[in-house]
């Protein structure tokens, strides 16, 4: 039996150009795109600083979770892409203060850059709905 895939779509440049959608969902399962802070016209938000975008991201991923019957409490892995890993404490930061009490499993790796030069910190996650 196949189960339904719901699939959750921001609209960004980016999804258009390389043909992804920001999460799916088949079943409890939940997987949403590695995000970055960047707007619906594709702008870099607070360029600089790695704090603020994480929090921007982690914004947009609770936001592509709702739509689909999940919040960041279902989440049990994250990842996260950061371009300096000097960084680590505002991004890693920024990430305690979302999942607070509901810590998923994490993984963050420095990278040698995302796809715009501003952007310092790219997430995805995956989630399992009870």
């Amino acid at each position: 039996m196949t189960s339904e895939r719901k699939r959750v779509f921001t609209n960004t440049p980016w999804e258009e150009k390389v043909g992804y959608c920001r999460a799916i969902r088949v079943g409890s399962q939940v997987f949403v795109s590695g995000t970055t802070a960047s707007d619906e016209d594709g702008n870099v938000i607070a360029a600089g600083n790695a704090y603020k975008q994480t929090n921007y991201i982690l914004e947009k991923i609770s936001t592509a979770l709702s739509s689909i019957g999940a919040d960041l409490s279902h989440v049990v892995r994250s990842r996260m892409f950061v371009t300096n890993i000097a960084d680590w404490q505002e991004v890693g930061r920024a990430h305690a203060e979302h999942f607070g009490e509901n810590p998923p499993a994490a993984t963050m790796v420095e990278i040698h850059r995302l796809v715009h030069p501003e952007q310092l910190v790219e997430v995805e996650v995956d989630a399992i709905v009870d």
